[in-house]
């Protein structure tokens, strides 16, 4: 059942320089990343939002918020992301990480009592409040270097879910 108090925020942009094509449009276990993305918000979140770049155009079933910014960095779309949700906590899936569940998700929510919570291994996918705005928007393009000054809440998580493809043959790897 989908958390009526959260957000989920898809980035679906970025450059994909390694990938050659928009990674949110390939395929895997029969539907594109950005649809499987979108499907695994919406089971754990009341609300979503897609974030990505106007000018990419990507054709998706769903819209995409333009993330006002000619910077390709994840930070961007974070910011629009949190700015658009109609809640306070938001859990954000990179379109390029497939394995992420519903599961780890609301794992990530109910872990983020501060300002942030965040697997080991990085800071997406991840579950950030609004407190963390002032933060992102002035912290520079790297997420993590950003939050280091908030209260972050580091989740021990299965590091396969965390699996993120920025090749082909990743993508193919996984399936």
């Amino acid at each position: 059942m989908a958390h009526p108090e959260l957000t989920g925020v898809l980035l679906v942009g970025g450059a994909s320089t390694r990938f050659g094509s928009p990674k949110a449009l390939a395929r895997f276990g029969g539907e594109t990343l950005a649809e499987r993305g979108w499907r695994t918000l919406g089971t754990a979140c009341a609300h979503r939002v897609a974030v990505g770049k106007a000018s990419e155009a990507l054709e998706l079933p769903f819209p995409v918020l333009d993330d006002g910014s000619d910077v390709h960095a994840p930070i961007v779309g974070l910011v629009a992301g949190l700015e658009a949700a109609p809640t306070d906590l938001c859990v954000v899936l990179p379109v390029d990480c497939p394995l992420v569940t519903p599961e780890l998700l609301l794992e990530l929510a109910a872990a983020c009592h501060g300002d942030v919570a965040r697997p080991q291994r990085g800071p997406l996918p991840g579950a950030y409040r609004r407190t963390a705005l002032p933060a992102l928007k002035d912290g520079g393009l790297a997420i993590h270097r950003a939050i280091a000054g908030l209260d972050v809440a580091v989740v021990d998580v299965d590091p396969h879910l965390l699996v993120n493809v920025n090749t082909p043959d990743e993508l193919a790897a996984l399936g």
